[in-house]
């Protein structure tokens, strides 16, 4: 019975919130925009006063200007003089009746301003109004020679100097100001996102690739730089140093034991004691290749690898196995982007440590699943057996080195390196990998890696 669609995790691609250049644009933007929204007001407010006044005194000159001409002109010079203002200048002149209906000037901030300023200039008599009789306009009232009139002038001399230019002008500070935010927040949060990178490339082993600009401009990223600079290369320092030792260590047993071997061989009478012997040897020689492949070093190159072949390698030997049952659903068309001898040594890893601890208590058979499923970038293998599995409080743990589970898991000898060896060559293929329990019993062990674009 192979694996239900349940048990095999597929790869997600989904990554949530806002990273920190898009938090820290956002909040330098926020910053100038109500930066530049503030200055506006103030520059409203303290533009109000100087318009107001001005405005007054326009309109003040206009009337006092009328009222002159028409105090010192005669009756038939009036009305010429009233048909000509209000052709050429806009400004009517009209007798002021007692019945006339008026609505006055709003008494806003600006309004009651230019309201005061004109009654201080024209006389406390003065009335400002916005229609008169149901005519809209700037009307203002004045008095000649105790005669009441309205002037009617165009009420555009009260708009705000707010136009085009203006509008410009906003639009291009703000396009400014979202520009320079944007190059602040780069520079703020481009050593951030070069040590996460070094970091990133130090956490998969490519130490040389993990050094940062010692040079910076700044005092605190440069010393930063140089600290995680020497970080790296003390790691690297360790790295290398524990590569030769077990490297050395490896070496140096093998020689001994092949002499044990030999005089096993040639010493040993008794035929039983003679294979246990060099059964122990070969299982000790087995534990050096895995401090082999555990020290390998961690750069490799990856290449497009048909799956169904590197299975079919994998398990020809366990096809014909009385205590192994195999059941296979790898698609043909299948391909990876992979190291073949790593990939090689994972699954071969991986079905001996099924084969080893993966036997139903039952039949005594270790009935052993592998299942391949892809999407447009990934491909998930799901190595699976029908075993005990492991506690839970031991699940998190069985990729760590030289790490042993339970007694359930654990029947036969080894080194506790299986697991970690095939974790360290998935990373390093850019892969990942899942240990989880199967809810119909045994252990699933799935990898992820990438497909050839």
């Amino acid at each position: 019975m192979l694996p239900s669609p349940d048990d095999i995790l597929l790869p997600s691609t989904h990554k949530g919130g806002f990273g920190l250049f898009s938090r820290t644009f956002f909040l330098i933007a926020a910053l100038l925009l109500v930066s530049i929204l503030a200055w506006l007001q103030t520059l409203r407010v303290f533009e109000l006063e100087p318009r107001a006044v001005q405005t007054a005194q326009q309109i003040a000159s206009i009337v006092n200007l009328s009222r002159a001409a028409l105090i010192h002109s005669d009756s038939i010079a009036r009305v010429s003089l009233i048909k000509t203002m209000t052709e050429q200048e806009a400004v009517r002149i009209l007798p002021r009746e007692p019945g006339d209906l008026y609505q006055p000037f709003p008494l806003d901030e600006l309004g009651l301003r230019i309201t005061q300023e004109l009654e201080f200039r024209l006389g406390s008599d003065t009335v400002v109004a916005t229609s008169v009789n149901e005519e809209p306009g700037l009307w203002i009232g004045f008095t000649i020679d105790e005669d009441r009139y309205w002037m009617l002038t165009d009420r555009a001399r009260l708009n705000p100097p707010v136009g085009k230019t203006w509008i410009i002008w906003l639009v291009t500070a703000a396009a400014l100001s979202l520009a320079g935010a944007a190059l602040i927040a780069g520079l703020i949060n481009r050593p951030l996102k070069d040590l996460s990178v070094a970091a990133g490339r130090i956490r998969e082993g490519d130490f040389a690739a993990g050094h940062l600009d010692e040079t910076a401009a700044a005092n605190e990223i440069r010393e930063v730089n140089i600290e995680f600079n020497r970080m790296a290369r003390k790691l690297a320092q360790i790295e290398q140093d524990r590569v030769v030792m077990l490297a050395g260590i490896s070496h140096d047993l093998r020689t001994p034991l092949a002499r044990l071997r030999l005089e096993t061989e040639l010493s040993v009478s008794d035929e039983a004691a003679r294979g246990h012997m060099a059964t122990d040897i070969d299982q000790v020689n087995a534990i050096i290749n895995k401090f082999m492949d555990y020290a390998r070093p961690d750069q490799i190159v990856l290449s497009p690898i048909a799956l169904i072949e590197v299975v079919n390698r994998c398990t020809h030997a366990l096809k014909d196995a009385s205590d192994v049952r195999l059941h296979i659903d790898v698609p043909a068309d299948i391909t990876v982007l992979a190291d073949e001898v790593d990939l090689v040594r994972v699954i071969t890893n991986l079905l001996e440590n099924a084969t080893r601890y993966g036997r139903s208590a039952d039949s005594g058979l270790a009935e052993i699943d592998v299942v391949a499923t892809a999407s447009d970038t990934r491909v998930v293998i799901a190595v699976a057996d029908k075993g005990p599995g492991a506690s839970q409080e031991h699940l998190e743990h069985l990729t760590k080195a030289f790490f042993r589970g339970d007694s359930a898991r654990t029947a036969a000898t080894g080194a506790g390196l299986g697991l970690a060896i095939v974790e360290k060559n998935i990373q390093r293929m850019g892969g990942t990998l899942v240990l989880r329990n199967r809810e119909t019993g045994g252990l699933s062990v799935q990898i992820e890696l990438n497909r050839p674009r």
